[in-house]
């Protein structure tokens, strides 16, 4: 059965959020991820995550800014969802990278996801795919230096409009065209039904390609547990099995959703009961 890494930036928001190491590792999960971890020193997360017998597995990049404020500012009030792809800001993004990866070096965490950026209007892909590529290279070659993965995503242009980087077939080709070995795919299944559907098939293609860094799930439509809505997870979770033993993968699925009954006391762990155990 595949691993489950809690996503402690949806999963427990009635609790502060250091509280919500000790209620995953209640829950039975061994592993987290989380959007952003730069509001608190590195060193306060990582005692958060050896206390709990956690793993930590992944985390975003600075979706733009260079420090905590000005990373909760870019997120939460410019809307910024990344500057990989964004001409003129690539000051910015390798002081996000070396930040993201002093972090992952105190946390011990593999892998870091670096966030494309969005479409200005009139601009179209292909004139932002220079910037992209260039920008990833530097990016794996830093992190290789690390021993660190870094990961791009395609995400839905419906929960973020204009995002630059929608589907499989684009992140692959991207791939293949900065060629670094330590630069892999986060394949989300919530994202990749609503741009693409045919999951299972993407699953059998890409995952044996040894280009996929680790998966994300929520139900689909309204990213709530997955057992609601319109995916067969316990059919999904049987082909990465499936596929993941006859290619040697054994990575984790990251639980980016938003539970149901989240903002109630317990509501997080009540809707648990998708997760095989």
């Amino acid at each position: 059965m595949p691993k489950f890494a809690a996503n402690l930036s949806m999963m427990y928001p009635e609790l502060p959020f250091l509280d919500r190491f000790e209620a995953a590792a209640k829950d039975g999960f061994r592993a987290v991820e989380f959007l952003f971890p730069y509001s608190f020193e590195p060193q306060e997360l990582a005692a958060r995550l050896k206390g709990n017998g956690l793993q930590q597995v992944l985390f975003n990049a600075p979706p733009g800014g260079t420090d905590a404020a000005s990373i909760a500012q870019a997120w939460e009030k410019t809307g910024d969802r990344g500057t990989a792809a964004v001409p003129g800001r690539e000051a910015e993004f390798r002081a996000g990278v070396l930040l993201a990866l002093d972090y992952a070096e105190v946390l011990d965490c593999p892998r870091i996801h670096l966030m494309a950026g969005l479409l200005a209007d009139g601009h179209e892909r292909e004139e932002l795919r220079p910037t992209y590529v260039a920008n990833l290279r530097w990016a794996a070659a830093e992190a290789a230096q690390r021993g660190r993965d870094v990961l791009i995503e395609p995400i839905n242009t419906r929960d973020v409009p204009r995002f630059f980087l929608n589907r499989q077939d684009h992140a692959h080709e991207i791939i293949a065209d900065v060629g670094a070995p330590n630069l892999k795919v986060q394949m989300d299944l919530y994202h990749c039904q609503i741009v693409e559907g045919d999951v299972a098939m993407k699953i059998r293609k890409y995952l044996p390609t040894g280009a996929v860094g680790h998966f994300q799930l929520a139900g689909v439509p309204e990213r709530h547990e997955p057992d609601i809505g319109e995916l067969n997870y316990p059919y999904l979770f049987a082909v990465i099995d499936e596929v993941g033993q006859a290619c040697g993968w054994d990575g984790w699925i990251g639980c980016e959703y938003r539970p149901k009954k989240g903002g109630q006391p317990g509501g997080t762990s009540a809707g648990l009961g998708w997760l095989p155990r």
